[in-house]
């Protein structure tokens, strides 16, 4: 029985944990007066006993899949010669690879060492016994488990209580476990920088006005310098993202206020669909746009007025990012706006405003804060973007501010930098760590603005 199989086997047990334990709890309602006379109410009972099976079943299945593996590969290594067990981590760990190969029969039998050939046999039986002990531990955990709950129901016991504690504690579990995967993150992303650091100077990664990530070989190398100045990406990737917004902010917000405030509800109920629609095109399809027709039409339109234009610019990717990026803006907008309340509109119109300065001095400030976070995310958004920057600007890191020259940006370069094979010796690999670590300082201080500039206006509206 697969993993898979025997979770929903788990699954089923812990239903019919439930019934059990409800039918109980009904049973025992009968002789004591009715269900009144419970201390909670039957589903409580028939969760706590459902709690009692499924829990304990899925905390042996997590253990024996976390520790399965390292325990077999511990016996097999022990079934080896004597020399064999000597050997290095890192050859054992090809030796191990090695084995697995000819256990799953990817090696050729002929040719292959007597001792390394009884080494797979003995995984394939251990993996075998493994499967088998699995299913009877986890299936008769949660049977135990599930008796000792179902033994549990009396009409006096607080059932809803620890079950409404179980979840508390659950979640309060999954926000620890989301806490400690950004903190993870965010440390492993330093520590890599920090490596990177120790080679390539700070501030010369910092201020540098040279990208050139290769690292030469031999001294009479060309074009592998070694330089890590980052500025002509910091440029390209504010070049990019202040087009794209420039595109996003006023179009995504204009059409916002027309939806909430001027437009009929049939009309609303087309419009908004249709743009929420450019939400969930592929940024694959939006690159292909932006390379076999925008790119051409910028770049045929600049000769015509005698400009110089690139085939790859900032111009194109900017704006059709930009248009990618208008249904965070007008969605999260119009959101906000028809949240803000109705008594506000009547109490200016009832002063004698007229709908445009009731919009533009009631409905916007009461709607700041929630459209400042609908900005942030776009910001935040066209940042990250990385395939209609590959597809439209290029991979070239200019420094310039001429929109019709091709640029880069920091997420296409890290994607460079960590595609294939790599060595995570190199300051070339490491790089890519640092610029990670550049993008997280500036998402925490757009986020720092934004929340002063929320507070600020929420301060002056209360």
């Amino acid at each position: 029985m697969d993993t898979s199989t025997l979770l929903a086997v788990t699954a089923a047990l812990t239903a019919l944990a439930y019934v059990i334990g409800r039918g109980r709890s009904l049973s025992q309602a009968a002789n004591v007066g009715g269900i009144r006379n419970l201390n909670s109410l039957p589903f409580y009972y028939g969760m706590l006993t459902a709690l009692w099976c499924g829990l304990p079943a899925l905390a042996l299945l997590i253990l024996w899949v976390i520790f399965d593996e390292p325990i077999i590969h511990a016996l097999v290594i022990d079934s080896l010669p004597e020399q064999m067990r000597q050997l290095s981590g890192s050859e054992l760990g090809l030796l191990i690879n090695s084995v697995e190969n000819i256990a799953a029969g990817n090696s050729a039998a002929m040719g292959v060492d007597p001792h390394l050939q009884a080494a797979s046999e003995r995984l394939i039986s251990l993996r075998e016994a493994s499967r088998q002990a699995l299913v009877v531990v986890v299936l008769c955990g949660g049977l135990l488990f599930g008796i000792f709950g179902w033994a549990r129901v009396r009409p006096q016991l607080k059932a809803r209580v620890q079950v409404e504690t179980t979840f508390k504690l659950a979640l309060l579990l999954c926000s620890c476990i989301a806490i400690v995967t950004t903190l993870g993150i965010v440390l492993s992303v330093l520590f890599e920088s920090l490596r990177f650091f120790q080679t390539v100077s700070f501030f010369d990664f910092i201020f540098g006005l040279d990208w050139s990530p290769q690292m030469a070989i031999r001294a009479d190398q060309v074009g592998s310098s070694g330089a890590f100045g980052a500025v002509p990406l910091f440029v390209g990737t504010l070049l990019i993202s202040a087009i794209a917004m420039l595109v996003a902010v006023p179009t995504g917000l204009m059409a916002a206020i027309y939806l909430s405030e001027y437009a009929g509800r049939r009309l609303r109920a087309v419009v908004k669909p249709l743009l929420e629609v450019l939400a969930g095109i592929p940024t694959v399809v939006y690159g292909f746009f932006a390379a076999l027709t925008v790119a051409p039409m910028i770049r045929d339109n600049g000769a015509v007025l005698g400009l110089d234009v690139s085939s790859e610019s900032a111009l194109a990717a900017g704006l059709v990012m930009g248009v990618m990026i208008i249904p965070f803006v007008s969605s999260l907008s119009d959101d906000v706006i028809n949240a803000v309340p109705q008594s506000l509109r009547d109490g200016s119109f009832g002063l004698g405003a007229t709908r445009s300065e009731t919009i533009r001095q009631v409905v916007i400030p009461a709607a700041l804060p929630g459209i400042v976070g609908g900005v942030l995310l776009a910001v935040s958004r066209a940042i990250g973007e990385t395939m209609i920057v590959v597809m439209a600007a290029g991979l070239a890191a200019n420094l310039t501010a001429n929109p019709l020259e091709s640029v880069t940006t920091v997420t296409v370069q890290i994607v460079t930098l960590l595609v294939g094979d790599q060595e995570f010796d190199s300051p070339k690999t490491l790089s890519a760590f640092a610029l990670g670590l550049m993008l997280f300082v500036v998402t925490l201080t757009l986020n720092y603005i934004a929340l002063h500039v929320v507070r600020k206006y929420r301060e002056q509206y209360e």
